[in-house]
């Protein structure tokens, strides 16, 4: 069965960031994710993440100015010191956390433009090589033009040519099938071709992003196809609620069930 992982930055909304990870606890969750820590010290969120005994699956590196509505600056020439302190500030909490996989945002460049892919390259090398040693990886996830409009990274083809290219060990794929079915469709194929790159698995219903067993895609199908496969890793639940979230837990109650089992 897969492991599902609450993002709490789009579940759980009803209460305060801090107090999500024990409603997720109490959810029957047994690891999160969210966009961003950086509001909070590292050892307050850790001490979050060790009374509700979850682990911590994924982060967001900074984003630059995410509140005038920049998306990461991995592939914006001009900003790779900001983006190497961001590399330090995000190694700091992969530590406290105890989380194998930090995220960093690309930004908004064209997915042709030279220049934007030379600064990724080597942004996302440098990133890498300081996560290395830790024992932490670096992932690369293509979000759709819909939601995001000019944003550099869109496909999977696109940033597996560029995980070919950076060629770090410790650098995988962020799938989010949501965007990827916005982006590409042909799902099924798409998880089954990918799978020796994928590290992180995010799901969502499409179109409205709302739960998974709302919209046009078939879940249990894609789950189901994930085991298949043999993927272990936490698979993101990034998703809005349509109403309250525990309301909405009808179609994860199998799948947290199996996890309290395991325990």
């Amino acid at each position: 069965m897969p492991k599902l992982a609450a993002n709490l930055s789009m579940m759980f909304n009803e209460v305060p960031f801090l107090d999500r990870f024990a409603t997720a606890g109490a959810a029957g969750f047994r690891a999160v994710e969210f966009l961003f820590p950086y509001e909070h010290e590292p050892a307050v969120v850790a001490g979050k993440l060790r009374d509700a005994q979850l682990a911590q699956a994924l982060f967001n590196m900074p984003p630059g100015d995410w509140n005038a509505g920049e998306r990461g600056i991995g592939a914006l020439a001009g900003r790779e010191a900001e983006f190497a302190a961001g590399i330090d500030t995000a190694l700091t909490y992969a530590r406290a956390l105890d989380c194998p996989l930090v995220h960093p945002m690309a930004g908004f460049a064209a997915a042709d433009d030279e220049r934007a892919i030379t600064t990724y390259v080597a942004n996302i090398r440098a990133a890498a090589d300081a996560f290395a040693p830790a024992g932490k990886r670096i992932v690369l996830e293509p979000i759709n033009h819909r939601d995001m409009p000019g944003y550099f990274l869109h496909t999977t083809a696109q940033a597996a040519a560029l995980i070919a290219i950076i060629d770090r060990p410790n650098v995988g794929l962020q799938l989010d099938l949501y965007h990827a079915q916005i982006s590409e469709g042909d799902l099924d194929k798409k998880i089954r071709a990918l799978q020796p790159l994928t590290a992180h698995v995010q799901i969502a219903g499409n179109p409205a992003r709302h739960e998974p067993d709302i919209g046009e895609v078939n879940y249990g199908y894609l789950l189901g196809v994930l085991d298949e496969i043999g993927y272990a890793g936490w698979v993101g639940c990034e998703y809005r609620p349509a109403g309250a979230t525990v309301a909405g837990l009808g179609w994860a109650k199998p799948y947290l069930s199996s996890h309290r089992a395991a325990l």
